[in-house]
């Protein structure tokens, strides 16, 4: 098994293309040609991840957090991503972050939120634009039933909750081949008219040479007509945050105790209660401050995100319940995700959950 192989696995469930324009996600240290040994799943990369993965025989840590985020000018060892760094490239080990691309997929980590919450009627809250293409091309009818599958089957025509969407039309093509071609029907430096059928189906950006691909394979013609254009339409299962509905209400302080039970919380940082029950649910591993109007404009009953400054909670203004969970506390159930899906496609593989709690935060009671 190599390196390669395992990333390339990853990178189906959260094309990197999806990341933010700030982070460092992929491949940080290591080459994607080794052989793998074994895998540690961690949130966070440190001097101990990096012993621990050696005394495991594990020469692969896919974490979610990257270790080398913003540019390193130096390599002396003189703060924690630096003797990192350096340990890593010492015992040879790979280090792949799966950051804010595994975020922004709704079955990624707010979605996992979201299972222990058992919330439903999902949508993302902060979809993002400008990430889905449409396609164009033109089948003979005999062959349009095919195409359309193997291009359905590459990621195309998912429409919300819906898959396998596509449009036809009935038309005729005509095309005259030269000396140099071998034409599918017709014959060669003769107009030909053939009837087609024009399927249009959308897919999201990420999926295009993929998509190509299939195209490629499953169209009769030696040359393949085709068109892809961009659309300002937003993607509904990609983007920030998430909001869901509990299958029934809840009292506000018995949500919070079941929230504090379900991710083993020490305590709760948030806003004034406001005496209504708790039904509709937004929330945002890490970070997810900007989110609060969005939160809000959702009709919420509650945001819960972490990494809250004091002025940020005066932005509920009685409008929704700010609860701050903590950073760590929100995204720990990633190790989770991350080593089922490497588990589950590779069964007889040593993908290892890391046994470092590497959260730098600590509560005194």
């Amino acid at each position: 098994m190599k390196v390669g192989n395992i990333i390339q696995l990853l990178e189906q469930i959260a094309p990197p293309s999806l990341q933010e324009s700030y982070d460092n996600c992929g491949l940080l240290t290591g080459n994607d040609h080794w052989e793998c040994s074994g895998i540690i799943c961690t949130l966070d990369v440190t001097e101990a991840t990096i012993q621990e993965a050696i005394d495991r025989n594990c020469n692969l840590i896919v974490a979610h957090h990257p270790l080398i985020f913003g540019g390193l000018k130096k390599l002396t060892g003189r703060n924690y991503v630096e003797k990192a760094v350096i340990a890593a490239i010492k015992n040879d080990i790979a280090i792949y972050a799966i950051h804010t691309n595994l975020d922004n997929v709704i079955t990624g980590v707010n979605g996992r939120i979201a299972d222990k919450l058992g919330l439903i009627n999902r949508t993302v809250l902060l979809p993002k634009d400008s990430l889905l293409r449409k396609l164009y091309t033109y089948v003979p009818t005999a062959h349009a039933e095919k195409v359309k599958q193997a291009l359905f089957d590459a990621g195309a025509g998912n429409i919300g909750q819906y898959s396998e969407c596509s449009f036809a039309v009935n038309g005729e093509g005509t095309f005259k081949g030269n000396d140099q071609t071998n034409p599918f029907v017709g014959e060669k430096n003769q107009r030909h008219t053939e009837q087609e059928v024009k399927i249009e189906v959308i897919f999201p950006e990420y999926c295009q040479q993929s998509l190509l691909k299939a195209l490629f394979e499953s169209h009769p013609y030696e040359e393949v007509a085709y068109d892809i254009i961009s659309l300002e339409n937003t993607y509904s299962a990609i983007g920030s945050g998430l909001v869901g509905e509990l299958t029934a209400p809840m009292e506000e302080g018995s949500f919070l105790s079941f929230l504090k039970e379900q991710f083993n919380l020490k305590l709760i940082k948030h806003t004034a209660l406001r005496g209504k029950p708790i039904q509709k649910v937004a929330l945002c591993g890490g970070a997810g401050s900007f989110l609060t109007k969005k939160a809000i404009a959702a009709k919420a009953d509650i945001y819960i995100s972490s990494d809250y400054k004091y002025h940020e909670f005066f932005d509920a203004e009685k409008k929704i319940i700010i609860a701050d969970i903590g950073h760590w506390e929100s995204e720990q159930y990633t190790i989770d995700i991350l080593t089922e899906v490497l588990q589950s496609n590779f069964p007889t593989f040593a993908v290892l959950k890391t046994k470092i709690i590497t959260n730098p935060v600590f509560y005194f009671h």
